[in-house]
């Protein structure tokens, strides 16, 4: 080997931990946490859950316009991320109800923060889309 080339050793795949790798590990796993907490309709299953253990159709009836499919799928998700918990009692019909875990619960300060800040904000976001919508329209069109 002549001077100029310099013999660099690769460590096999997976024995060691890159940084940049590792960090990216991180980033997916909070998008994914975000994207469970996040979701419009998780927050509003939750927020009813607040009150209490409920049966299916009554948060159904509570979250206006929520489907059928929407609700089990969102149910069925919290559940398996340990935020909720599906209890079913026999009788007949079967009787199911659901409620907030520990780690559900713990959300409810996060999540009150969010409704405020939403409440206190909106009159301001309506005008601005208001602005935005009368800027578009002025706008010449090549």
């Amino acid at each position: 080997m002549s001077h100029a080339h310099i013999s660099v050793r690769r460590d096999p795949p997976g024995s060691r931990q890159d940084p940049h790798e590792a960090c990216q590990s991180a980033g997916r796993e909070i998008a994914d946490t975000l994207a469970r907490i996040g979701d419009k309709w998780t927050v509003m299953v939750v927020g009813t859950l607040f009150h209490g253990s409920m049966r299916y159709n009554e948060i159904r009836r509570v979250i206006d316009g929520i489907s059928q499919r929407m609700l089990t799928l969102t149910l069925k998700g919290l559940e398996k991320d340990g935020l909720v918990t599906r209890t079913v009692f026999p009788t007949i019909p079967p009787r199911v109800d659901y409620e907030l875990t520990d780690l559900g619960r713990s959300l409810r300060d996060p999540l009150k923060a969010l409704h405020d800040w939403a409440t206190e904000h909106r009159p301001a976001m309506v005008e601005a889309r208001r602005q935005y919508e009368a800027r578009r329209a002025n706008k010449p069109r090549w």
